[in-house]
């Protein structure tokens, strides 16, 4: 089997993001809770879009500051829906507090989110060995788990398949294609 990209990457934009994000072991809250909102984001949406609206995201969102957002009022949402560079889903951009609010909740019961989250996946990444994109399930027994722990929690726009991609988005899954470039079955050492 000849060395390819997974089958999903289609543009430079998809590229960068399978290349350099897509299926790493990510440990860092302010990282964890971006790509949360963006993966809750995308919801009946494409990834491409969502990275192309990234950045103008990252900045309408203060960084993705959980502790900024957690203090949105209505003002900040009605400004954030006539900003013509995110999307601009109101009930979205109104979980966006709300997520906030239930992150920086977890991080103070759990000291981090990173150790909560990783928790779902006892602290390792899962590493498959699928070869082609039909062998990817939409969500696992994991997702589904995370999925009911974060809605107890307060959490919008976190179902099963939101918690797999995300899984994925963030290392705690490895589903790069086996002929895949980017699929490493050693997760990468030091990972906290």
């Amino acid at each position: 089997m000849k060395p390819a990209p997974c089958p999903w990457v289609k543009t430079h934009c998809e590229k960068e993001y399978h290349d350099r994000e897509w299926g790493r072991p990510e440990h860092d809250d302010r990282k964890l809770f971006e790509m949360l909102i963006l993966e809750g984001m995308q919801a009946g949406l494409s990834w491409l879009t969502i990275l192309k609206k990234r950045e103008a995201m990252r900045k309408a969102f203060d960084g993705f500051d959980p502790v900024k957002i957690s203090l949105y009022d209505e003002g900040k949402v009605d400004e954030l829906l006539e900003n013509a560079d995110i999307l601009r889903s109101r009930a979205k951009i109104s979980a966006l507090k709300v997520n906030a609010q239930a992150f920086l909740a977890v991080v103070k019961e759990f000291g981090t989110f990173d150790r909560y989250l990783w928790s779902f996946v006892n602290y390792e990444p899962l590493v498959n060995q699928r070869e082609k994109m039909e062998d990817i399930p939409a969500e696992t027994d994991q997702s589904r788990a995370l999925s009911r722990d974060l809605k107890k929690r307060g959490f919008k726009f976190v179902g099963p398949v939101i918690c797999y991609a995300y899984m994925q988005a963030v290392g705690m899954v490895n589903d790069h294609l086996v002929n895949c470039p980017q699929y490493n079955p050693e997760p990468a050492a030091d990972q906290g």
